[in-house]
């Protein structure tokens, strides 16, 4: 199964309908999902709030806000996130990301700066206590066709005790267990630092690759890592990350796999050409088995997620190669991921209040 999604990042736009529109179009293709980027090192709305402010204006579309680790507290964090997974019916993901400056950690004034593994290190310790708190709230009904499991003690919340290296956690979670069990957990793997926490918690892993076998290579090293860790490597998906430039059309697609690119950039990979040669990329890489598919971010976001929508998705549908509806209402059953027990059902721990 082909994997779509997009960003929906817009500069110095602050007005909800703008991120509306952007999502509703990408629905109208049957995307997965549309992420909406997120730092502390650059002015900007908040992403969570914005995607808790579209959820109710879209349907199916799954809803991606970055949210960083590094300065946060870890329990408002899941309870942020598990809101917006209630909030959408179980739409909500979470694009784990971390703050690596020392501009950033001055404006908490509570740390300063640290290397990037131990800022990772930190993103999957909040990735494992974030699960353990949406596992500690009580279940219950989420929307039609969720699989709920209740917990073994009648519902009761569970403490979860929690020891990091920079934080303890003792929950339970204020918020009832999401929809989906888990939202939906997404992180930028092409860095080494991150690659580890996105092969330990990671649902999805995006990856800026340059070429088919670059992508291929680092979405053997996530799987094998996986498995490592005792995970199903087939638990995570891997989507290439491509900047779109889709302004001019199939006249500016330069020579190389796929009609015009990817070629690197300051920005990451991006594709220059036109929706026709975009979609042959697309399948060309997927049906090698080089990704399960693809992260977009347009250019010029409303008119190349026009252009990619209304073009390259048609392209995919009529060949086959992509949905055309929707056949669950959760971002998990887009990305054909199981919906997680709850830990506590499943080994019949018990907890006094």
């Amino acid at each position: 199964m082909l994997h779509l999604s997009a960003a929906v990042d817009q500069q110095s736009a602050y007005d909800a309908a703008s991120y509306v529109t952007l999502a509703r179009l990408a629905e109208r293709g049957g995307l997965d999902f549309v992420t909406l980027d997120d730092t502390f090192a650059r002015p900007g709305p908040d992403a969570l709030a914005v995607l808790s402010r579209v959820a109710p204006a879209t349907r199916r579309i799954g809803l991606v806000p970055t949210v960083t680790t590094t300065h946060t507290e870890p329990f408002h964090v899941q309870a942020a996130v598990a809101a917006l997974d209630w909030v959408s019916r179980g739409r909500a993901g979470w694009r784990i990301d971390v703050s690596a400056t020392e501009g950033e950690a001055r404006l908490f004034g509570r740390r300063h700066a640290a290397p990037a593994d131990a800022l990772w290190q930190e993103a999957g310790e909040v990735a494992d206590v974030a699960a353990r708190l949406w596992d500690s709230g009580e279940e219950v009904a989420g929307p039609p066709g969720a699989t709920t499991g209740r917990l073994v003690d009648g519902g009761r919340p569970h403490p979860v005790d929690f020891q990091g290296t920079s934080f303890s956690v003792r929950g339970p979670s204020t918020v009832p267990r999401p929809p989906q069990g888990h939202p939906v957990r997404v992180i930028d793997a092409t860095d080494g630092p991150a690659r580890r926490t996105a092969a330990r918690y990671a649902d999805v892993a995006l990856v800026r690759a340059t070429s088919a076998a670059q992508a291929a290579a680092v979405r053997e090293q996530l799987r094998a890592a996986a498995a490592e860790f005792g995970r199903d490597p087939d638990g995570l998906r891997v989507l290439a990350g491509l900047l779109v430039d889709l302004g001019d059309g199939e006249h500016a697609a330069q020579r190389g796999h796929g009609g015009g690119g990817p070629r690197p950039s300051a920005q990451g990979p991006v594709y220059r050409g036109g929706p026709v040669d975009l979609a042959e990329l697309i399948a060309t890489w997927h049906g090698e088995g080089v990704v399960d598919g693809f992260h977009l971010t347009p250019a010029e976001p409303l008119r190349d997620l026009e252009r990619l929508v209304n073009g390259t998705v048609a392209l995919l549908q009529h060949r086959g190669l992509f949905r055309t509806f929707y056949p669950g209402s959760t971002l998990r059953e887009h990305l054909d991921l199981a919906r997680p027990g709850n830990r506590y059902a499943l080994t019949g721990e018990r907890h006094e209040p």
